[in-house]
């Protein structure tokens, strides 16, 4: 008796998911779990050579190389969107699953940061995500179906030191895709957040400091944060199980979602103490 597939792999075996920032973190364990699903998937970023990587090493896991598609994209390059839908619909005939998933932090205190860094974060965290949904939606729309994702942040739910801009980019990101849930429910589209914690990727290292420049240095909360693979597992999860915002993570930082909500003035005192421990411990370094 052949063996019977998980709900994953039934669900997701015969769908095409698109994932931008596919080249490392979140997006490139998205990757390889989609494609031990079974799922057609576009890997979508700037770095070609990574994204090579990521394909050949889910290929070597057993994912068909058909199934596979690198399609180097910047999400900033507006003007090329148009061409790169087209590629995957040439390839693949229609888009199931669109995860705007590329973007980057911040580690810089509001007034040393200049303002090109928070017109960066907005827009690649928030402008670039909203133009290419809005060149998928058509296609969504006129297949009657459709999924749209976004990776959000507690950073979008609760304003913490060092991340103004980064913060106020996720705020805007949950508002559009929560507003945009509303208008696109009738047509079959859904529309799901993901909202992780600390999570072992290199976004502390790539995170912007005050005058655009990559940090270069991890976090300690970031490296002791939850495994990226089984960050993936529990968004794939989460999709079957139809979660629309999927919180991720199993850190400290997860509380503050909670205590956000019942106790904000709390959450503020909390947090406005954790800014006094960082400068004070910028000012004994």
């Amino acid at each position: 008796m052949p063996a019977k597939n998980s709900p994953i792999e039934e669900i997701f075996s015969q769908q095409v998911v698109w994932i931008t920032g596919a080249s490392s973190g979140i997006g490139e364990a998205l990757v390889r779990g989609f494609s031990a699903a079974g799922a057609a998937v576009v890997l979508s970023a700037r770095n070609v050579p990574e994204l090579q990587r990521v394909r050949d090493e889910c290929i070597a896991a057993g994912a068909a190389a058909k199934n596979l598609l690198v399609l180097p994209l910047d999400v900033l390059d507006y003007d090329a969107l148009p061409e790169a839908v087209q590629a995957v619909q040439k390839a693949y005939g229609r888009i199931d699953l669109l995860i705007n998933n590329a973007g980057t932090s911040q580690r810089s205190f509001c007034l040393e940061t200049e303002l090109h860094v928070y017109r960066t974060l907005f827009e690649l965290n928030v402008v670039a995500q909203i133009a290419l949904t809005k060149a998928v939606l058509p296609i969504m729309v006129e297949q009657g179906a459709g999924h749209v994702m976004v990776t959000a942040s507690v950073a979008g739910k609760v304003g913490v030191p060092l991340r103004t801009g980064y913060c106020a980019a996720k705020h805007a990101v949950m508002g559009f895709f929560d507003a945009l849930r509303t208008e696109v429910a009738h047509q079959g589209i859904k529309v799901t957040t993901i909202v992780p914690g600390f999570i072992r990727t290199n976004i502390g290292a790539n995170a912007l400091t005050g005058t655009g420049e990559p940090t270069g240095v991890e976090d300690a909360d970031i490296e002791s944060g939850m495994d990226v693979s089984v960050c993936a597992e529990r968004i794939l999860q989460g999709i079957v199980d139809g979660v629309e915002e999927i919180a991720v993570g199993d850190g400290p930082e997860m509380e503050l979602l909670e205590l956000k909500r019942q106790d904000p003035v709390s959450t503020f005192r909390l947090l406005e103490a954790m800014a006094d421990d960082i400068r004070s411990k910028r000012d004994n370094a």
